[in-house]
């Protein structure tokens, strides 16, 4: 029987024919934890009585969430890090490189390998088909120790995307419309595996920001083959050693098969306070909106910010809205300041943040008052998620984002086409 990417990068890493439903264990080729979750995996790794890493090469702590440190207590949790990090010869990514999401796409991930993170966006990593999956901070210290760990290995469900995209439609709204229609629960434990001509179109910038919202209809990890557009982007990095393709087998077994025609898709809204709480933009447009936030791991990429900017370019954003620009890594930033969208931005009135998670979570740069709204590009919208129970927050496309910053309201992007 034919296997779906998930039981082929399974079976050939735990070498044994694996196939949906099985146990196996696995070694892991990358772990890392945040600074919001390795304090707790540090402490989980020496209550268990292990005082040195599988491997310290393929261990990285990232100081990306709150970064650089708004309280004194933020900061000791991220000197706890620093020091362990020294102390057991892991990786450090420190406050001015970026999300580790991103990152760990720009500078480590490859095809068919296995990446476990403390935090549950390290789906995004499946872009590049590795099998990649967030684990709470005490199985991912038993990965720091053994350098490996198990799985139950998943169903899978097929999302083929046909068609192109229409003018100011993007990657983000193809998985919001698809979350909004099987639900946050629809791909519990699921592999999601993407498939079709409009994905073997699709840069690897669109396909990370899918994978990273799979976890958002509950999937175990989000999986895009590798191919010619893979190959290109780790020759890009430097990479291109470590391609190879891998495929779905034709005769894979799916759970289900989902069918999505991408030209009859529309800019589209996550409404409060749940992510599948979708509807096209239309339906909520006109909703005054005190702060527009731009970037994280899901939209926080150099062609998420070349459309803000292209949309921006000449124009102000609207004297009662504020807008926040946070691009996801330091590569990002630099390259953004030399294509000139920086400046555009600014000159639009917005704040650049540095590099990292900024707003996303609450911690600081951005945390909104009792009754404002938020149009973010971001990946969550749960009440109180960015710092503050009595806020409400939207997700949005780049595009849309950019178009309501200017207006002061939720604005249908086309009207800027």
């Amino acid at each position: 029987m034919g296997k779906t990417l998930a039981e082929k990068i399974l079976s050939a890493k735990a070498g044994v024919d694996a196939h949906a439903g099985d146990i196996v264990i696995a070694p892991v080729d990358l772990v890392f934890a945040q600074d919001g979750t390795a304090p707790l995996a540090i402490k989980q790794f020496q209550s268990c009585g292990f005082d040195k890493l599988a491997c310290p090469s393929s261990t990285i702590f990232f100081l990306d969430h709150n970064a650089p440190t708004p309280t004194k207590e933020l900061a000791n949790d991220q000197l706890l890090i620093r020091n362990f990090a020294k102390k057991c010869g892991a990786c450090l990514s420190d406050v001015d490189e970026g999300i580790c999401h991103q990152v760990i796409a720009e500078f480590h991930v490859n095809p068919g390998e296995i990446i476990v993170g403390a935090d549950s966006h390290t789906v995004t990593a499946g872009a590049l088909c590795a099998f990649a999956t967030g684990m709470g901070s005490t199985d991912t210290a038993i990965a720091f120790a053994l350098g490996k760990t198990w799985f139950r290995v998943p169903e899978s469900m097929k999302v083929n995307v046909s068609g192109r995209f229409p003018k100011m439609v993007c990657a983000k709204d193809l998985i919001l419309y698809l979350i909004g229609r099987i639900g946050a629960d629809g791909a519990t434990y699921m592999s999601m595996e993407f498939g079709g001509e409009t994905v073997a179109r699709m840069p690897v910038s669109q396909r990370l920001t899918i994978a990273n919202m799979t976890v958002e209809a509950g999937a175990k990890t989000g999986l895009f083959p590798s191919d010619e557009i893979t190959r290109k982007y780790l020759e890009s990095r430097g990479r291109e050693d470590k391609w190879r393709r891998i495929q779905a087998d034709s005769d894979a077994k799916y759970e289900h098969v989902i069918e999505i025609d991408a030209g009859k898709l529309v800019p589209m809204i996550s409404k409060p306070h749940t992510v599948d709480n979708t509807a096209p933009v239309t339906e909520v447009a006109g909703t005054k909106v005190q702060q527009v936030f731009i970037g994280t791991c899901t939209n926080g990429r150099l062609d998420d910010l070349a459309i803000v900017a292209k949309i921006l370019r000449g124009k102000k954003r609207h004297p009662d809205t504020r807008l926040l620009v946070a691009p996801a890594s330091r590569d990002v930033l630099l390259e953004a300041v030399s294509a000139g969208y920086v400046r555009t931005m600014i000159q639009a009135g917005a704040i650049i943040l540095p590099p990292g998670c900024a707003a996303c979570v609450g911690g600081h740069q951005g945390i909104l008052g009792d009754g404002e709204v938020c149009l973010s590009t971001a990946n969550r919208n749960f009440k109180g998620r960015m710092g503050n129970p009595n806020a409400f927050i939207y997700l949005s496309s780049p595009a849309t984002a950019a178009a309501s910053a200017i207006k002061g309201k939720i604005t249908d992007p086309r009207e800027f086409v």
